[in-house]
């Protein structure tokens, strides 16, 4: 399932456009990063993409469809696209269990309990304590329960805002390690934004640099992780400070724009 942004345009406040004719495209069972400075537009990217953002121009194509004017619910359910926020991503007072059915309200109540119990046992951090409440788990545990629930009804794409905010370096790698599994075993289609560019291109297989709303460049994660003018500005490094990246797709060659 590939997701696809022609020309798009969108913002808040009227007549002021944060993504200004971007073009973006995300293929069947790969991960993109999205990086760039603090206030580019990345996560109206993904917010565009899933309905909760106006379309002023352009289009959002899924799988060969257009979905520009489909409600969110709809790019959801018919259409398979799920949203992780950055914040505000559980339900506090509710147990783990019942985070995990909420995600999966448009199956059927068997289908549904299968399903909560298939990622309870392939995430046994949360599956020891499925009636904790969620306001009590550690960030690590919130972001995984986060993103069990937008996996219950088996999404064939997945939008995820900043997933290692506020966690520790360690919790960070290993949430990369579960990004990247859950792509394979999911087979799904994954953009992420993240402020942990580094770690993120690591798993990923293309990256895009967004600057004022506008692509600036994009690339195979490797050309990103190597360019020493990207490294500089938005990797906290040079090109020899950055870890050799593992599991990714073959290179191609690098677009600039």
């Amino acid at each position: 399932m590939s997701i696809t942004a022609n020309g798009l345009r969108a913002g808040y406040v009227p007549d002021v456009d944060i993504l200004k004719d971007v073009d973006l495209h995300v293929d069947d069972s790969e991960i993109v990063t999205l990086l760039g400075p603090n206030g580019s537009g990345k996560s109206t990217v993904l917010k565009a993409l899933m309905g909760f953002v106006d379309t002023r121009k352009g289009k959002v194509d899924v799988n060969g469809t257009d979905c520009t004017s489909l409600l969110p619910h709809r790019r959801a359910r018919k259409h398979g696209v799920a949203f992780v926020p950055q914040l505000d991503n559980v339900f506090g007072p509710l147990t783990l269990r019942d985070n995990l059915r909420a995600g999966g309200l448009g199956l059927k109540r068997g289908d549904r309990e299968s399903r909560v119990t298939e990622l309870l046992d392939q995430y046994p951090a949360l599956g020891r304590r499925p009636g904790a409440r969620a306001d009590s788990l550690s960030g690590g545990e919130r972001q995984m329960l986060a993103l069990c629930r937008a996996l219950m009804p088996r999404p064939r794409v997945l939008l995820l805002d900043e997933p290692s905010a506020g966690l520790s370096p360690v919790l960070v790698t290993s949430l990369f390690e579960t990004i990247a599994e859950v792509r394979s075993r999911e087979e799904l289609t994954v953009l992420v934004v993240e402020q942990n560019a580094t770690q993120s291109l690591a798993v990923s297989d293309r990256g895009y640099v967004l600057v004022q709303g506008e692509v600036a460049m994009t690339g195979t994660a490797d050309s990103l992780l190597n360019d020493p003018h990207v490294s500089e500005l938005y990797l906290g490094g040079l090109p020899e400070d950055i870890p050799e990246a593992v599991g990714r797709a073959p290179e191609t060659p690098s677009e600039t724009k």
